[in-house]
């Protein structure tokens, strides 16, 4: 193991700082103030190197304050004095497959969630692709989850009625030289990790299957158990029918502390009431660093990855069938998969990531510069696609540990504490298997103190809200008979109808915003990206629910968008 004195020597000797390192609950911990946040960052990842199970970065900037992360308006009593067999913290991808795979169970179950809305943060802030498994270090906890949730994955949207494609992926190489030395580096990881199909592929091939691809190409490799599957719809199908199940879901709820006796947690203590659960699981995220903080068990910091994304319009979307990449030194070497082309389930083109540390959890800003790289890098690879073809942007956090690997773990520290944190990419396509992992260790962990036993009536299908423009003419015309306003078209764009619209609003989990309805059908995807039809959505939200115009939110909180009435 390094020690601490030789960590400390090179941080300083990196970073010509006075870093102190120190040991606390196993982990190193570092304090001390740097000039900038990539000192922070580069600091972390020399101590990760050492065989301590994790790091405490505690190193501020000078004149940086971070802001405290974003508390709902609501205050009440909600959920006061709940006593759940599972609270689970977080209502991403992650909580969200683990509360349904808990829900087979004769358990109580209490999800909580700061936000107003399921997947509201990375879960609707990525691409959407199922990856492989073939980026992943081989023998991290990534590659194991990765591969298995993969696997897992067309079953589940089958049974969740939730669209999935099984695209594969092309990965690009630009010159013979880096061909040569990329495809022996990803058939070799491909084979550690066991990700089956994995070949090359001839300049030939790749144009048979992809025609647009640019010429200037020097032959690829292809890994045909990549998927695509909307990663907002997943999380609310996973959630709903959860709540299906007997779990309760409560929205615009934070966890503000934990109170423990001993080893063992006694209460939450929430902004709508303290809860008094069985067992907690942490899967929060980019805070979950701060969960564990509360509990008293800290042993990792997230350092927020930052990834930028651009949606294409989907008319250009028949000019790729599957997820390209291209392949450069870098990122052979690095953390991130370095972006590409992702033809989504939906049928348009997205764009990137991009990737970069920056200190924000909750920045969802897009930054000109380093999006205009992703386009340019990108873009050209495809005949047809420019810059003009862009509709939106978007960016999301990854949740890094400074050990980039997953934390999938009952707590050493705290009895009835379970860890689901660091969960970055692959995550998405890893959360069925990690879901399946802790609905193991929550249940054993439930086994020591009462008698748990699954249900006989579990319900695995889930209907969901039936997608209009995905039917034929036939299939429309019966249910247009069936309730009239299916055939009144909202979202001229997506052709989302006022059917699809109440069906979201009146759903297991409400959609009360016009984010949460865009979520759930599309309304406001389109190329004018809800221009047309948002007041309209809004004035649904308003007849349905009995709330003013000006009481309707974007996304929640005070996203208000009417200030007041003129008229």
């Amino acid at each position: 193991m390094n020690t601490l004195s030789t960590i400390n020597n090179k941080i300083e000797k990196k970073l010509n700082s006075n870093i102190t390192c120190s040991e606390e609950n196993g982990a190193v911990k570092l304090e001390g103030e740097v000039k900038s946040w990539d000192e922070v960052v580069i600091a972390g990842q020399i101590a990760a190197k050492s065989k301590y199970r994790g790091v405490i970065n505690d190193i501020t900037v000078k004149g940086l304050d971070l802001p405290a992360f974003t508390k709902p308006h609501i205050v009440d009593k909600a959920i006061e004095g709940k006593k759940p067999d599972v609270m689970i913290i977080g209502g991403g991808i992650i909580g969200s497959a683990i509360a349904r795979a808990l829900s087979k169970w004769n358990i109580d179950i209490l999800l909580v969630e700061k936000e107003s809305d399921v997947a509201m943060h990375q879960s609707s802030r990525n691409d959407g692709m199922v990856h492989p498994g073939v980026n992943p270090h081989s023998g991290t906890l990534k590659a194991k989850y990765n591969v298995k949730g993969n696997e897992m994955f067309k079953q589940l949207a089958k049974e969740l009625n939730v669209p999935f494609r099984r695209i594969g992926t092309y990965v690009l190489f630009d010159s013979f030289v880096i061909k040569e030395i990329g495809s022996a580096y990803l058939l070799s990881k491909a084979k550690k990790n066991g990700v089956k199909g994995v070949r090359r592929v001839s300049i030939k091939e790749i144009k048979k299957a992809e025609p647009h691809i640019n010429d200037n190409i020097a032959g690829g490799i292809y890994m045909p158990t990549t998927g695509v599957c909307p990663p907002y719809e997943m999380t609310v199908a996973l959630a709903e029918n959860a709540v299906i199940n007997g779990a309760v879901v409560s929205l615009n709820t934070a966890v503000l502390d934990i109170k423990k006796y001993k080893d063992n947690i006694t209460e939450v203590v929430t902004n709508r009431g303290s809860v008094y659960p069985k067992v907690v699981i942490n899967a929060a995220g980019v805070f979950s660093d701060k969960i564990a903080e509360m509990a008293g068990d800290r042993f990792f910091t997230i350092h927020p990855r930052k990834g930028e994304i651009a949606l294409l319009d989907k008319n250009k979307g028949n000019l790729l069938d599957s997820v390209t990449s291209i392949v450069s030194t870098k990122l052979l070497k690095g953390n991130t998969k370095g972006g590409g082309l992702v033809k989504t389930a939906e049928g348009n083109i997205l764009v990137g990531p991009s990737a970069y540390e920056q200190p924000y959890k909750e920045d969802y800003s897009t930054n000109r510069k380093i999006m205009n790289e992703v386009l340019d890098k990108n873009l050209p690879y495809v005949k047809g696609l420019n810059k003009g073809d862009v509709i939106t942007y978007l960016s999301g956090t990854r949740a890094a540990t400074y050990k980039e690997d997953f934390i999938i773990e009952k707590s050493q520290k705290v009895s009835n504490l379970i860890y689901v944190a660091g969960i970055q990419s692959p995550g998405y396509a890893s959360s069925p298997a990690i879901a399946e992992e802790i609905e193991r260790i929550t249940i054993e962990t439930l086994k020591k103190e009462m008698k748990v036993i699954k249900k006989v009536n579990f319900i695995k299908q889930r209907k969901g809200i039936p997608n209009l423009k995905e039917l034929s003419k036939d299939e429309r015309a019966e249910l247009i008979q069936k309730r009239k306003e299916y055939g009144q078209i909202i979202c001229r764009c997506e052709e989302v109808s006022k059917g699809e619209i109440l069906d979201a609003i009146h759903s297991p989990i409400p959609a009360l915003t016009i984010d949460a309805i865009k979520r759930r059908t599309r309304a406001g995807m389109g190329r004018c990206q809800g221009g047309f039809c948002s007041p309209l959505v809004a004035d649904i939200i308003k007849q349905e629910t009995g709330k003013e115009l000006i009481d309707i939110t974007k996304k929640g909180g005070d996203s208000y968008l009417l200030y007041k009435a003129t008229k």
